[in-house]
This record gives C-alpha cells, structure tokens and sequence, in this order.
C-alpha cells in the first residue's frame, strides 16, 4: 500500500484560511502533510490555474497527485483528522465531514475571504 502524501495550498493573506492551516499543521496528527501559502508559492498558483484550479475560489489539496479544490478540499482534509489536540479543529473537522455540509457552508466561508481580504486592504485575487 502507498504511503499517503498530502499538499494543502491556501491563501495565507486570509486570516480564516491561515488559522485553519496552522491548526491543520500543528494540531491535526495528519502524517506527511505538506502546507503552502498560495502567495508565497505563485509559480504553484499558477500552475493549478492553467489546470483549472483557481485558488481564488478555495483552497487546493493534492492527495497523492489527484486534486480536490473548494469544498472537496475542505472536506476531505477534515476526513483525515482523527484526534486533533485543539477544541476548534475539532469543531471544524467535524462540521466539514459532511460533503453536504461542506457545499452548503463553503460560498459563505469564500465571501468571508473576501470581505476579511478588502478590510485588511489586501487583493482578493492572487493571480
């Protein structure tokens, strides 16, 4: 059986995405999880977007070369968090297990973004 490689890229400008993948990194006990700032990483940015995948519209994870992006992405990253060590990671993973759940909440959580992005004066776009 192959090893699970896992690659979460998210925009690090958003105070909401960055906490999630700080949590993700520090209190998630998920093995071979690779994070990266989508605006520190643009070549990766690109990249996806010329394969379809707009980081401007979710997040990015890369489960063993297949992408997931937007909702999947969320949804499956909270998949693999079994026995996180923060009371708010658990609340999130376990509110986005659900598939159902994921894509009813997620165009809230992109507007969130967006407004959280123009407060901070920063550009929504990152291409």
């Amino acid at each position: 059986m192959s090893k699970l490689n896992l690659t979460f890229i998210f925009d690090g400008e958003c105070p909401f995405c960055n906490h999630f993948a700080e949590l993700l990194e520090i209190k998630s006990n998920i093995e071979n999880l690779t994070i990266l700032d989508a605006r520190k990483n643009p070549e990766i940015v690109k990249q996806y977007l010329r394969k379809g995948y707009d980081i401007d519209k979710g997040a990015i994870l890369v489960k063993n070369g297949y992408v997931h992006h937007g909702s999947d992405a969320i949804n499956t990253i909270c998949n693999y968090i079994s026995n996180p060590t923060s009371g708010l990671l658990n609340l999130l993973s376990n509110t986005f297990k659900s598939k159902t759940r994921t894509q009813y909440i997620f165009p809230f959580l992109l507007r969130a973004r967006r407004l959280a992005l123009i407060s901070k004066g920063v550009s929504t776009s990152l291409i």
